[in-house]
């Protein structure tokens, strides 16, 4: 009893520190936050109006905008259109890659240049994405120009009507490397005896891949999902280095607008709630992600 007690001692005494630092520069700020979401800069008690006025605004959303005008259709719209974009593209080109590129004479160079966008810091990404589509300098206009699609041939991120699908596609480019690399790793954890089954019963590639590599996959796919969504719910780098938001708020996002509330305007109390619903959606995201992950370890 007394070699166990003194054993976890030990072990409290290693973890202390985290917990020290984790409660000053987490736990406090987030508890200060949320607070300070409730009360206007006098310190008034003001319950959910600054979460009301965050939602109702047309920074946030432009409904009299959203669908029939093009943009600006404001921050939250603009964070589920590059959800339902990003989203579902880079977790497909990064599985589909894994796959073409498992087996190929080359693949692990392909696979390595591939992954070098999560290696760029994300700021720096957002200035690569700013030149990327730059008329003068940039590869898109270029390819436009000699397939003869004029109508593309300009700036993307200085107009409103492209400007988020630029930062969106740019954002396809950087972080496909991830959804690669964990496909990738997990494709090394499937029997290849179960391929070798398959090919004896006459299944075909697609086959093979529909109903094996797919469903064998299903753990870091939810991974790869999960991960994806937190990082485009919270977004900020990338839209900050290519377009500050612009032009007019066409590409405009949550922390973006979040950040605009604390240090352009000093409302910190908007931005207390902005920060609080961007919270609240990372942790709906996390939860999903534990509960996927014990329900698969208890099967």
């Amino acid at each position: 009893m007394e070699r166990r007690l003194k054993h976890w001692g030990t072990g409290y005494i290693f973890i202390f520190p985290a917990v020290v630092l984790m409660a000053i520069f987490i736990v406090y700020p987030a508890v200060k936050t949320l607070f300070q979401s409730f009360f206007d800069a006098g310190g008034n008690w003001v319950g959910l109006k600054n979460f009301i006025t965050v939602l109702t605004h047309y920074e946030t959303i432009d409904l009299s905008r959203f669908p029939k005008k093009g943009p600006p259709w404001g921050s939250l719209i603009n964070n589920a259109i590059w959800i339902l974009i990003h989203l579902p593209v880079t977790v497909l080109l990064g599985m589909l890659f894994a796959v073409m590129l498992n087996k190929i004479k080359g693949g692990a160079f392909i696979k390595s240049v591939i992954f070098l966008g999560m290696v760029i810091p994300m700021i720096v990404g957002g200035v690569i994405i700013r030149f990327l589509f730059d008329e003068n300098s940039g590869v898109v206009p270029l390819l436009m120009r000699t397939f003869g699609i004029e109508a593309l041939d300009f700036t993307w991120t200085a107009y409103p009507q492209t400007a988020l699908m630029s930062l969106i596609l740019g954002s396809i480019l950087l972080w496909t490397g991830f959804s690669l690399t964990m496909h990738a790793a997990g494709l090394s954890t499937i029997p290849r005896e179960m391929y070798e089954a398959a090919e004896v019963d006459g299944a075909g590639i697609l086959r093979k891949f529909f109903f094996i590599t797919v469903p064998m996959l299903a753990p870091v796919t939810s991974v790869v999902i999960a991960m994806t969504l937190l990082y485009e719910i919270k977004i900020f780098d990338i839209v900050y280095a290519a377009t500050l938001g612009g032009p007019g708020g066409s590409s405009m996002v949550l922390s973006l607008q979040m950040y605009f509330y604390a240090f352009r305007r000093l409302d910190f109390n908007l931005a207390s709630a902005v920060a609080t619903i961007l919270t609240l959606f990372t942790l709906i995201v996390g939860i999903w992600l534990v509960r996927n992950t014990m329900r698969g370890e208890k099967r």
